[in-house]
Formats: C-alpha cells, sequence, structure tokens
C-alpha cells in the first residue's frame, strides 16, 4: 500500500514548496474520483471488464497519467472502496477543489461507469441519485449528465 502512494507522488517529479501544495490537492481529486468511479462500477456486485476500461478511460481522459500511475491509482481506490462505508469523504474534496461544471463533469464520468455494460441497474442508479446529492448537483444537472453518458454508452 505504501509503495502504491510512494510510486504516484514520486512519479509526479520533484517536490519544491510551490508544488508539494498542487501536487498533493491534484492526488486528492484523483483518489476521490478514482473511489467514486470503482464504487459505481462495483455497485452491482462486481467490476467487470468492461466497467474496469470505462472507469480507467475516464481516469487517463480526466487526469494525465502514465500506465504506472493509471494502475497505482486504480489499485489504491480500489483498496480504499473495498475498506470504507462513507462517500462523504471523499465528495466533500470533490465540492471543495472542484467548481460545478467539473462537478458535473465527474457526475457524467459516473454515469458512464454505470452504463459501461450497457444498462444501469437499481443499485447504480440509487448510488447515483446519492450521489448527485452529495456533490450538490442540480437536479436538472445531474439529469442531464446522465441522458449524456447514456447517449455516449449507445454509441
Amino acid at each position: 500500500m505504501l509503495r502504491i502512494f510512494s510510486n504516484l507522488f514520486d512519479s509526479l517529479g520533484p517536490k519544491t514548496p510551490t508544488t508539494t501544495g498542487q501536487t498533493e490537492r491534484e492526488h486528492t481529486l484523483q483518489v476521490a474520483t478514482a473511489v467514486l468511479l470503482i464504487e459505481v462500477a462495483r455497485a452491482d456486485g462486481q467490476i467487470n471488464d468492461d466497467e474496469q476500461r470505462v472507469v480507467e478511460a475516464a481516469l487517463r481522459t480526466r487526469f494525465t497519467l502514465t500506465e504506472d500511475e493509471l494502475a497505482d491509482l486504480f489499485e489504491l481506490a480500489r483498496h480504499k472502496s473495498e475498506h470504507t462505508h462513507d462517500l462523504y469523504s471523499f465528495t466533500a474534496r470533490l465540492n471543495t477543489e472542484l467548481d460545478e461544471a467539473e462537478r458535473i463533469h465527474i457526475f457524467e464520468m459516473l454515469w458512464s461507469a454505470a452504463y459501461a455494460d450497457g444498462h444501469a441497474d437499481a443499485h447504480e442508479a440509487h448510488l447515483l441519485r446519492r450521489l448527485a446529492d452529495l456533490l450538490h448537483l442540480r437536479h436538472a444537472d445531474a439529469i442531464g449528465a446522465k441522458l449524456r453518458a447514456e447517449a455516449a454508452s449507445r454509441q
């Protein structure tokens, strides 16, 4: 576990007082986003190959990560997801650090993870309704994100 943290931090380059805070902020956002994506992907009981590919693609698109960094982040987030019962700490960080448009974008990514296997089941939909509230999204914005993710999954 410590190796994962160490590798992720080391891979982001030399640390200076100015970049350390930014690096820690970025890492926190990466972990929070990854945990939520994994929570959605495993809401139906397991993470299948399609869901894992969508989660990894979303993380790769949202953050500039090497394949090793992505693998470490995915493993760290999976571990946190399996050992936490509190989504608030992750959504609170996103609420603090991101503006509304960025939170809507993250929420659309979450819906994409739900639709990775072709449909969103009841457990995924329930979790996403909770996450919309925790991310302080307006209903119209949450529905818009869902519809965009659903349309993208059909292409």
